[in-house]
């Protein structure tokens, strides 16, 4: 079984910074991908970034050259810092590993506004 436990959500103004953190447990090793989705009322789950075992990374064209995706393997650890946040950032980001299957985390509330 894996659970992930996510925090570092909250409010900030626009053009200000957040950093997520996502802990998993349970049978995680480092080949697994993992990564953040968010997701507004009404609106479709949207991946935001993801990352391989060897590091590689992704991002929506929304947050690239804003946020960054890293992992701490020993820690079994993802991390999202953002940066310039936009109001159109707020949202529930969620954190998922791949193992077998995706398992997702319970998802932490980020809004940005002034």
């Amino acid at each position: 079984q894996v659970q992930l436990v996510e925090s570092g959500g909250g409010l900030v103004q626009p053009g200000g910074s957040l950093r997520l953190s996502c802990a998993a447990s349970g049978s995680i090793f480092n080949i697994n991908p993992m990564g953040w989705y968010r997701q507004t009322p009404g609106k479709q789950r949207e991946a935001v970034a993801t990352i391989t075992g060897d590091g590689s990374t992704t991002y929506a064209d929304s947050v690239k050259g804003r946020f960054t995706i890293s992992r701490d393997n020993a820690k079994n650890t993802v991390y999202l810092q953002m940066n310039s946040l936009k109001p159109e950032d707020t949202a529930v980001y969620y954190c998922y590993v791949v193992v077998l299957k995706r398992y997702w985390g319970q998802g932490t509330q980020v809004t940005v506004s002034s």
